[in-house]
């Protein structure tokens, strides 16, 4: 098949890795102007991906007019998550109207800041009516470092229309991916989007030099928020229980290759958020996800009181060590 993947960063290239290795033809967009010469001379990029060669046969374009002439059958949107409807917006109509076009698979994981939407709102805001049923998002506990080494990962994807899902499944899944289908978009896309904070959370525990019984509260306490926030959206409470929910919460609040809870750990050993994300080359998608929840939470009235505690500790400068005692000295209640 062709596919579009519109995002060479990590997760971009890793996917296109693996979509090529399935016998796909694949073309990258990438904004970045020196990460594309760098793509197109030496098919690598050691700033997102270290010690990963791309094979010679992924294309690499910064032209959205190039992407819609390959005339693509599915589109992978693999930017951050706060710049999807503006990526999408920028894009000419001719790449969303084609005919031979069978999916939209977002990838991204966070919640739209100012409209508080999950991704797939986003899209359906910014598409045409009739695309609705082709958008679908993939997500689970999934490092694009590993990915693009092709160790063994297991990843969810969820739409709509299940015939759709089916033949997505046969598309990325190989050896090393393997992938399962859900009808609970908006499930899919909380899990994956909330656990980034919790991982945040967990980073700061760590920080702060406490130990694994607190790490086992704050997960275990981190997915009861991730659920509430779901069910408040009408998703399915199972969801929860899988891959883009426990799964991905386990993953990225404990690998050191997560974004989320490195600037975690870094908050929690007493350094200043905005110097952290200056030295990052990558985007740690749960701080502006920690806005948008903190407030989507506050809007539906559910209860998420670490998520709130991140928040204040990210953007109204409280000490972590007072928010953990806030934490543990609440009301005490029923689990």
């Amino acid at each position: 098949m062709r596919i579009a993947i519109i995002g060479g960063g990590g997760w971009g290239l890793a996917l296109a890795k693996l979509l090529n290795e399935n016998n796909h033809h694949v073309l990258v967009w990438e904004y970045n102007p020196t990460y594309l010469e760098l793509l197109k001379n030496t098919h690598s990029n050691p700033n997102l991906l270290k010690d990963v060669q791309l094979p010679d046969s992924i294309g690499y374009t910064s032209s959205f007019t190039e992407l819609a002439e390959a005339d693509p059958e599915i589109i992978i949107l693999a930017t951050p998550a706060q710049f999807v409807r503006k990526t999408v917006q920028s894009a000419p109509a001719s790449l969303w109207l084609s005919p031979r076009l069978q999916a939209i698979v977002n990838v991204a994981k966070g919640i739209e800041e100012g409209s508080l939407l999950t991704l797939d709102a986003v899209l359906q805001e910014v598409l045409p009516k009739h695309l609705h049923p082709l958008i679908c998002a993939l997500s689970g506990p999934s490092h694009a470092e590993e990915v693009a080494r092709g160790v063994p990962t297991t990843v969810v994807i969820a739409g709509s229309n299940d015939e759709l899902l089916k033949s997505l499944q046969d598309v990325f899944s190989n050896a090393y991916f393997r992938v399962y289908r859900s009808d609970d978009l908006i499930g899919v896309e909380i899990g994956g989007a909330v656990k980034n904070i919790i991982a945040v959370a967990a980073g700061i525990v760590r920080g702060l030099g406490f130990g694994d019984n607190t790490i086992g509260a704050l997960l275990t306490r981190g997915i009861v928020e991730i659920s509430r926030l779901g069910l408040a959206m009408h998703a399915h409470p199972d969801t929860f229980l899988g891959l883009s929910g426990i799964g991905d919460l386990i993953t990225t609040a404990t690998s050191p290759h997560s974004r989320n809870r490195y600037v975690g750990v870094e908050i929690g050993k007493g350094r200043k958020l905005p110097d952290i994300i200056a030295e990052m080359s990558m985007v740690a998608e749960g701080v502006a996800t920690t806005r948008s929840v903190h407030f989507l939470a506050i809007k539906l009235g559910v209860e998420m009181p670490i998520v709130h505690q991140v928040y204040q500790i990210l953007f109204e400068a409280k000490d972590p060590a007072i928010a953990i005692t806030e934490l543990m000295t609440r009301e005490l209640k029923a689990e």
